[in-house]
């Protein structure tokens, strides 16, 4: 009988991912890298949040917890807050509870509404273009997917383009009030 080496307890990162940064450790062109605010080796990103987008990216050094997390068969519910241009009502949100059609696939059904700004919002650097003749306002996108740009992909469909968009939520795990930069650590 052999004797194993227990695995050590996975460490699990939570950060709140700035406009600007890069779901990669290495920075491209005019946008930073994860780098330039985690000097933590041997972690790696469960899943992707584009450079323009902001809010909750999870870090893992465990492969198969990193899998777990950003792969779409285990369907891991992320939750979108989006500021889009216009004033969008249910009308115009049913679309998206039934899947729109994207050209290159049909997304899954999302859970959608309208909310008021989130209370734990921070400034935005550079902040979001302002129209003095077109309203903003928030909806909330719960998805089970996660394709390149989808979210926005999916508001600009229904004609209410995103201005702003933050992912508050993967899973069981959220933002909370971490603040663009900071980050967390958890152990599962």
């Amino acid at each position: 009988m052999g004797i194993y080496p227990l695995r050590s307890v996975s460490r699990l990162i939570l950060f709140n991912k700035p406009y600007g940064v890069l779901s990669q450790f290495t920075p491209e062109g005019r946008w930073q890298g994860l780098r330039d605010h985690l000097a933590l080796p041997g972690m790696y990103a469960a899943g992707r949040l584009d450079a323009d987008s902001e809010g909750l990216l999870i870090l893992t050094d465990d492969g198969a917890l990193q899998s777990r997390i950003a792969d779409p068969k285990h369907k891991l519910p992320k939750i979108y807050w989006a500021q889009v241009e216009g004033t969008p009502d249910e009308t115009v949100l049913e679309p998206l509870r039934h899947g729109v059609d994207l050209g290159d696939f049909v997304t899954q059904p999302a859970q959608v509404r309208c909310i008021a700004e989130p209370a734990c919002l921070w400034t935005r650097n550079p902040p979001v273009r302002f129209r003095q003749a077109i309203p903003t306002n928030w909806i909330e996108l719960i998805i089970k997917e996660g394709k390149n740009r989808q979210v926005r992909r999916m508001t600009a469909k229904v004609g209410f383009p995103t201005l702003r968009l933050i992912r508050a939520a993967i899973g069981e795990w959220t933002l909370d009030a971490l603040q663009p930069g900071e980050w967390k650590e958890l152990h599962v």
